[in-house]
């Protein structure tokens, strides 16, 4: 961790920007377009503020390195980006993706994602990485030349292999179905955060009843006026503060609808580890087929029913001089399936062994960053009820003088 990246520099997104321009289609589109802020810390550390290097990027563009970075490093399970458009939205929210406060959060969470990646022992040292945040100009091509899609599994072939694999690896069907369940757990979370929102909400706004119905009642009163005065200052400003705790609400929210877009990362490892055991599983039943081919050629056995055999039958057997050069390139054959075998199995268990090193750093990071979340979130909550047993002490205090 001492070499990642984000040792060495610093990365903000500091502002966002609302542009128009024209698309691939050479239609007119407005999009919101990032600064990406870096400055090298080792000036800082010599006491010398060294230049800061900035430049802009799309939301389109930090898909495009994520999607680079998950078929790179398939056994990696890789940091998500916010939602491009509102999910989980409170109502009183706007979900337009154009929404300031909206935008703002996307910030913030386009910056997270950097930081992620960048405290990343493996993904902080790639190339593409890197130029993402210091080279504007060429990036795209950078990117393009790497031929990261000519190496993207199909979701076909992914649906395929879910069905098809015999031997699935235990540990990973289990990590499949802890991430189903994670996705679910936290959905309903949320969905019961924003009913609770809503809730406190209206809680908060009815105060702002009782401020004006006692400013109304301390005009009509004399020495009851000004206590009544005073009281309905107190609900005024209780109820206005709600707009800054619903605010901070979004923060843990946000902090919680990571880990929901984490959820698919993992699985995204255990896809890729079903698409390797199906390959591996193919190839070795290609072996099985092809040796026993040989054997049949060899021995002049047919041990199962083919339309090759039936057709040998109907219009006679193959000379030896054929048979030998059947045999010849079964042969050839075999010992290059074999080659494969070895090949797909040294495969196999490389990505298995650095996956699980990445989940085990990955649930490490997880139960680290939502226990601080629920912890903070709880403090939160506690400080509004404090806040509201202090507003009515006041009222009371108030009342108690009149």
């Amino acid at each position: 961790m001492e070499d990642c990246l984000a040792k060495k520099m610093e990365i903000t997104v500091s502002e966002a920007e609302k542009r128009t321009g024209r698309n691939a289609m050479n239609m007119q589109e407005t999009y919101t377009a990032y600064l990406i802020e870096t400055r090298a810390v080792e000036s800082q550390s010599e006491g010398q503020c060294g230049p800061v290097d900035s430049l802009w990027r799309r939301y389109s563009e930090f898909e495009l390195l994520r999607n680079y970075l998950s078929v790179t490093y398939p056994h990696i399970v890789v940091p998500p980006l916010p939602e491009k458009r509102a999910d989980f939205v409170w109502h009183k929210l706007s979900a337009d993706n154009m929404d300031p406060d909206f935008v703002e959060r996307r910030r913030i969470g386009l910056e997270n994602f950097l930081l992620r990646v960048a405290s990343h022992p493996v993904l902080c040292q790639d190339k593409i990485f890197y130029s993402f945040l210091t080279q504007e100009g060429g990036w795209k091509e950078m990117v393009n030349e790497t031929g990261f899609q000519l190496k993207a599994d199909s979701r076909l072939k992914a649906l395929n292999a879910t069905f098809r694999v015999k031997n699935p690896d235990k540990r990973f069907t289990e990590l499949k179905h802890y991430s189903d369940e994670l996705q679910s757990v936290i959905s309903h979370l949320l969905r019961v955060r924003a009913r609770v929102a809503d809730r406190l909400y209206g809680v908060y706004k009815v105060h702002g009843n009782y401020g004006r119905v006692f400013s109304e009642w301390s005009a009509i009163e004399k020495e009851m006026g000004d206590g009544l005065q005073s009281a309905g200052h107190h609900m005024d400003v209780y109820a206005a503060s709600i707009d800054d705790i619903l605010e901070e609400e979004e923060h843990y929210a946000d902090q919680l609808k990571e880990y929901l877009f984490y959820a698919e990362a993992l699985r995204a490892v255990c896809r890729k580890h079903e698409l390797m055991q199906y390959d591996l599983e193919m190839a070795a039943q290609d072996l099985t087929s092809k040796k026993q081919q040989c054997e049949e050629l060899a021995t002049g056995t047919v041990r199962t029913f083919s339309l090759k055999g039936m057709t040998s039958k109907l219009f006679g057997q193959e000379t030896p001089e054929q048979r030998e050069a059947k045999i010849k390139v079964l042969e050839e054959q075999i010992q290059e399936g074999e080659e494969q075998l070895k090949s797909k199995n040294l495969e196999g268990r490389d990505f298995v062994k650095s996956a699980w090193a990445d989940i085990e750093r990955f649930k490490e990071q997880k139960n680290h960053d939502l226990k601080e979340a629920l912890i903070s979130y709880a403090v939160m909550q506690i400080s509004m009820c404090k806040k509201g047993i202090q507003v009515w002490t006041n009222a009371k205090e108030c009342f108690s003088k009149m």
